[in-house]
């Protein structure tokens, strides 16, 4: 009987993943298809230079930053009625890398080396990279939820009942994956057709599409929660779906040796991401009252943190680059090329952070919700950033470094902890920064 029982689990689960697979991948075509027949000579193409495409990738997280923050600006009645949600948002937004940023840091490498086809033909090494961050999502869905729910009982903030914080985070990070996955695969594949170069390119776009679709996924999540009227019904199913992470998880664990080594080494960077982005959570929550009544500085927060992400994402995707071809060596000794790479992100930095103050305060005085001035806006941006940037850099040459010094890949393990790292330090800057400088006028 318990053997009928596991054989139809691992029949149903396997059926449920391919099924998403199979999904995933015909999007992915189709988006693929599209985009080849309507898209001529783009002008990233004639612009190799890194500067000019790191500030490209830059500009286009900017702007799917700049609406995701307007979206967050209109979700004070969610925050309002949804007690405890502020904790949760940080980590879902920090999806983006620790999931996604790190499906195409390793989808870019396995189309360099020829393991993928760019025609995206099913194959396993796709299959398991697509099933792999499924069940991740479902992991750190579920982790944030719990974790959520934790710190507020234990900073005694008013908050939604556990199942709540489970269902409306699983919920939110299954919807996003129907947006991500497909474009996760798609731009990696387009950087290498086009020649750019996707340490420049890729996870500064994907970094703009996570943050643009994941505050609508949890307004959707919101409302597929309330479906459920019932508070007991909500247990069922928030049971359920941790029942159903972990049995694909055991049964996805032993099914592959590539979809093995990522949750081997992911699921325990995860928990630690988990950690540090309900921390971010945790200390938007503190202010929160200063948050709601001042929708200037809400809205600067999702693009602040998008494009200090960015920023990092580069250099991590650069010094990983150079370590693995041999121009950097493995130490923590600096060198004329990492010299050289720490003052590319400097000079984007000086560039971009006054840039997305301006955007913000621009956006918000268009649409009439303008709180702060936008020379105020774009000090608030530029002093915090040119504090929070050299800090970063500090982290990520360390972690990089670390990481590879230790035998793990940087595409599993440096990316997801540098996102997570950025969004924490993020919010604690910029709101410090926020309060000392302009604490009056908050």
């Amino acid at each position: 009987m318990k053997k009928t029982l596991l054989k139809f689990l691992r029949h149903f689960i396997s059926s449920i993943t391919l099924i998403f697979i199979n999904l995933t991948i015909y999007i992915s075509k189709k988006g693929l298809n599209l985009f080849t027949k309507y898209s001529g000579k783009s002008f990233l193409k004639n612009n190799k230079q890194i500067v000019t495409q790191g500030l490209i990738g830059l500009l286009i997280c900017a702007f799917g930053d700049l609406f995701a923050g307007i979206i967050l600006g209109t979700m004070t009645s969610y925050l309002e009625n949804f007690p405890g949600l502020i904790v949760l948002i940080p980590g879902l937004i920090g999806m983006r890398g620790n999931i996604y940023g790190a499906l195409a840091s390793r989808l870019g490498t396995n189309l360099h080396i020829g393991i993928l086809s760019p025609e995206l033909k099913k194959s396993d090494i796709l299959s398991q990279n697509i099933q792999s961050s499924i069940i991740l999502t479902l992991i750190l869905s579920i982790s944030l939820g719990i974790l959520a729910k934790v710190t507020c009982m234990i900073f005694n903030f008013n908050s939604m009942s556990f199942s709540e914080f489970i269902l409306i985070s699983s919920f939110a990070g299954l919807i996003s994956s129907l947006v991500m996955l497909p474009a996760t695969i798609i731009i990696p594949i387009k950087s290498v057709q086009n020649g750019w170069d996707p340490d420049n390119i890729t996870i500064p776009i994907i970094t703009a599409l996570g943050d643009l679709c994941t505050l609508p996924s949890i307004i959707l999540a919101i409302y597929l929660t309330l479906i459920i009227d019932n508070q007991f019904l909500k247990i069922i199913v928030g049971v359920l779906i941790i029942i159903f992470t972990l049995l694909s998880f055991y049964f996805s664990y032993n099914s592959g040796s590539t979809i093995k080594k990522i949750l081997k080494q992911n699921t325990p960077v995860l928990f630690l991401s988990s950690l540090m982005g309900i921390s971010a959570g945790q200390i938007l929550n503190t202010f929160m009252s200063t948050l709601l009544t001042n929708k200037s500085l809400l809205s600067l927060i999702p693009i602040f943190s998008g494009e200090s992400g960015g920023l990092l994402s580069i250099l991590s995707g650069r010094l990983t680059s150079a370590i693995h071809s041999g121009i950097i060596e493995p130490s923590y000794k600096l060198s004329d090329e990492l010299i050289k790479n720490f003052k590319i992100i400097l000079l984007l930095a000086i560039i971009i952070y006054p840039l997305i103050g301006l955007l913000v305060g621009g956006l918000l005085y268009f649409i009439g919700a303008l709180q702060l001035s936008i020379i105020t806006i774009m000090l608030i941006s530029t002093v915090s950033g040119l504090i929070l940037i050299p800090i970063l850099i500090f982290a990520v040459f360390n972690i990089s470094i670390f990481s590879y010094i230790n035998g793990f890949d940087p595409d599993n393990v440096a990316i997801p902890i540098e996102t997570s790292l950025t969004d924490f330090l993020s919010n604690i800057v910029l709101i410090i920064v926020s309060l000392i400088l302009f604490g009056s006028l908050l």
